[in-house]
């Protein structure tokens, strides 16, 4: 083959191989822009669904997704990113704010929080997100692998708060406190316990600020 023929060849080759990049680019470019909207709308349902499990839709008339303050990584809540703060409104007044929390002490390692608490202070109710705990032993912190499922280890949270139990009591029953625990797996409900306690600390410490603060804003 002469030296020619095979630069010719090769720039066929580049020629092709651009096209057929530019091709894919632009089809790539096409499926995004057409699934965009609907993976978008698919993960704000899911969080939907999820945040329904500790703030009952009927609390609240704001877009809640919408009504949020930036709140960076507080110790209190033990956020290994930045987090955000969503504050529900009825009738334009503050009802309750969502938080994110990390207790970063489970069995194997960290347990993701969701917790809905009402301006008083209350908790409604709580809802651990991620977790890697034993199965079968130390996952019934998450409600979904609980298997009491009339009456879930978590549920134990619900419409509590520093009024109705001091802070000092804020453990589990093995530490002296209030909140039980299955035996042999103390170390999960401890670790989420505290950290529904830390989260009332910084609850109590940003009440007002987190509902000052712009939406959009960062605390």
């Amino acid at each position: 083959m002469s030296q020619s023929t095979a630069l010719g060849m090769s720039l066929r080759n580049s020629v092709a191989m651009v096209i057929f990049t530019l091709a894919f680019t632009g089809l790539m470019a096409s499926v995004y822009q057409a699934t965009k909207e609907p993976i978008a709308a698919s993960a704000e349902e899911e969080k939907m669904k999820l945040i329904g499990e500790v703030l009952p839709r009927g609390d609240y008339d704001n877009e809640l997704l919408k009504d949020f303050v930036d709140i960076g990584t507080p110790p209190d809540l033990g956020l290994r990113e930045a987090g955000r703060a969503y504050r529900a409104r009825k009738e334009g007044q503050p009802s309750a704010v969502l938080l994110e929390a990390v207790a970063p002490d489970g069995y194997a390692g960290d347990i993701s929080l969701l917790l809905a608490i009402r301006l008083d202070g209350r908790i409604i109710a709580v809802r651990v997100t991620e977790q890697k705990e034993t199965p079968g032993l130390g996952d019934y912190v998450d409600i979904h692998k609980d298997k009491k499922k009339d009456n879930p280890w978590i549920a134990q949270f619900n419409d509590i708060g520093f009024s109705q139990v001091s802070q000092a009591d804020w453990k589990v029953k093995k530490d002296g406190g209030r909140f039980a625990y299955h035996t042999g797996a103390t170390i999960s409900a401890r670790a989420v316990t505290n950290a529904v306690s830390r989260a009332q600390v910084y609850f109590q410490a940003n009440k007002d600020r987190l509902f000052a603060t712009p939406t959009g804003g960062k605390l």
